[in-house]
């Protein structure tokens, strides 16, 4: 290995471990039960062109593509040259490469010899900063002004402490002042504890070796993309998905397309043809859907290819402006994740047919939820559970862990502080029988949990995939919607619209959260017969579905009759090819 090659692979880990510490700063001194309980906290690196450098191993594409796309925003309202040592800066611009509302993008610059020349980055989902419902989940939202306040590009602290003017203005518009000041210091303080360890790298190795090493951790990135992208099959391939309604028109569903182009060592994710953006919390910014898009072409390639600029270098991604993956002001972009996750679906089934060993079915998606409380002083339970991860070629797809770009199931609070922290009771988490999709290789379940209230509150969700199940692949079978419930105090289940707003729940109800189960890939005729039965002897599928989905018979003793499969099986053969 060459001498600047080792260097630059040392920096590449150094630089990897600041960001990660930060995000463990940002996690231990967070107010919020979602971040202190789910460490769903990112950080990053970056130069002062808002290119990605780093970022650590808890953040997700989405935030890490949110932090890069908004720091040139930043430096266009706030010139690097009036920035001074200490400075931190805010912003939480949808349109300017922003997520949504509630999260929070924090900058700090770092100065070589008097000027900026990089930035360290930290980003959370804050309690609550207004809006029609707690913890920013207005999900019948019309339009961005009902999703919470909106922060352009300000200073939020110097070298003296914290600016004063913003902090009071984001107090006022929360309904937890204390949990969003305290958020807000954590990601100050994560930025900085960074922002300390890569001065301490450039003190080491001098501002021209860092840089250098920065260079070439980029150039080799993109060497390693292309080679991946060279071992693609070169054409078009084209595919689309549907998102199920807006939550205001209950009959209006809305398509993502995408076309992916394979061309020796470049690739190019055309999004053309995309439904308009429209009046309702469907929409994304243009940071989520970059990510959406990165995210499926990078599970098609060696995933131990790092993530940073260098592998952006290697792919065009058009997102049309006033698409559903481009909003503009003012569409709220709330439910940003619905159309993100149909771009990255509709990317991963293109790739599907140009490399079809590597092909996986659709996936049930996060379903998030909030529980809030009806009247001062104000507490809320902001979370999500996963679906069922789509089969893969020669797998099954792995259960209630859903495909995100970040910390799956690790992200979900645990039950203990939860119920610590609000007026709530977690009865059950369990998986959903015969949720996951039949095929050669099964898709993952879906799971159900169901929460007890202890005095009233609000339910406001925001879920898809929940009327048209994941769809399977090469005969194998769609995935079982899962939905959201209310079941009475007399014990009658009622199911709720998949995004409803502030609903009233009296104590003593039970909030009930089902996940959709993943699709099946390949025929379910051909799954052997001792995976079916020990799906069924550990609950997974049941022995009806056995019988009629598999063509397997299992008797009262949970034996399989060989005989009979076989018997079962070759009669389903010979009338599907009448």
């Amino acid at each position: 290995m060459r001498d600047e090659d080792l260097t630059a692979e040392v920096l590449r880990n150094a630089l990897v471990v600041a960001a990660e510490e930060a995000s463990i700063v940002v996690v231990k001194s967070a107010y919020s039960t979602f971040i202190v309980e789910g460490s769903d906290a990112s950080a990053a690196i970056l130069d002062k062109a808002g290119r990605l450098i780093a970022h650590s191993m808890a953040t997700t594409l989405m935030n890490s593509m949110a932090l890069s796309v908004a720091l040139p925003y930043v430096l266009a309202d706030i010139p690097a040259d009036t920035m001074r040592p200490g400075d931190v800066f805010v912003t939480n611009d949808a349109y300017k490469g922003g997520i949504h509302t509630n999260d929070l993008l924090i900058f700090r610059p770092i100065f070589i010899d008097g000027a900026v020349e990089y930035f360290t980055a930290t980003l959370i989902h804050v309690s609550d900063i207004g809006g029609g419902s707690a913890g920013g989940m207005a999900s019948l939202a019309t339009e961005i002004f009902l999703e919470g306040l909106q922060l352009p590009p300000v200073r939020i602290a110097t070298a003296a402490g914290l600016e004063e003017s913003i902090t009071r203005i984001l107090a006022l518009n929360s309904r937890t002042p204390d949990k969003v000041l305290g958020d807000v210091r954590a990601l100050i303080a994560g930025a900085t504890t960074a922002a300390r360890r890569v001065e301490d790298l450039i003190a080491k190795h001098g501002a021209a070796e860092f840089a250098a090493g920065v260079r070439t951790y980029f150039e080799h990135t993109e060497t390693l993309t292309r080679a991946a992208i060279s071992e693609l099959p070169d054409g078009r391939y084209a595919a689309e998905y549907v998102i199920d309604d807006d939550g205001i028109h209950p009959d209006r569903s809305y398509t993502i397309r995408a076309a992916v182009q394979v061309r020796g060592d470049g690739v190019e994710i055309d999004f053309a043809g995309t439904d308009a953006q429209t009046a309702a919390a469907v929409n994304a910014s243009l940071s989520q859907s970059l990510a959406a898009a990165v995210f499926a072409f990078r599970c098609f390639i060696d995933p131990s290819i790092p993530m940073n600029d260098g592998c952006l270098r290697a792919l065009d991604i058009k997102l049309p402006e006033g698409s559903l993956l481009n909003a503009t002001s003012p569409y709220p972009c709330g439910g940003r994740f619905l159309p993100a996750y149909a771009a990255m679906e509709a990317v991963f089934q293109a790739l599907s047919e140009a490399v079809p060993e590597r092909g996986i079915a659709a996936s049930g998606i996060l379903q998030p939820f909030s529980i809030a409380s009806t009247t001062s002083p104000y507490w809320v339970h902001l979370a999500y559970e996963y679906g069922g991860v789509g089969a893969r070629y020669g797998l099954d797809g792995p259960d209630a862990s859903g495909v995100h770009f970040g910390l799956g199931r690790n992200s979900v609070p645990q039950i203990e502080p939860v119920e610590a922290r609000c007026p709530l009771r977690v009865e059950a988490i369990e998986y959903l029988t015969d949720s996951g999709g039949a095929g050669r290789w099964r898709g993952g379940l879906g799971t159900r949990t169901t929460f007890r209230l202890l005095e009233d509150a609000y339910i406001t969700t925001r879920g898809d995939r929940l009327r048209n199940g994941p769809t399977g692949r090469s005969g194998g079978l769609p995935g079982a919607t899962g939905g959201f419930y209310r079941i009475t105090v007399d014990g009658e289940k009622i199911r709720l619209a998949s995004k409803i707003n502030n609903e009233t729940f009296c104590a003593g109800e039970a909030f009930v959260v089902e996940t959709t189960g993943g699709g099946g890939l390949g025929n379910p005729q051909d799954r052997p017969l001792e995976q079916v039965h020990t799906d069924v002897r550990n609950g997974w599928i049941t022995r009806e579905s056995a019988e009629s989905v598999y063509g397997v018979i299992v008797d009262d003793h949970l034996q399989v009759d060989r005989a009979a499969s076989l018997r079962a099986r070759q009669d389903r053969a010979a009338g599907a090819t009448l």
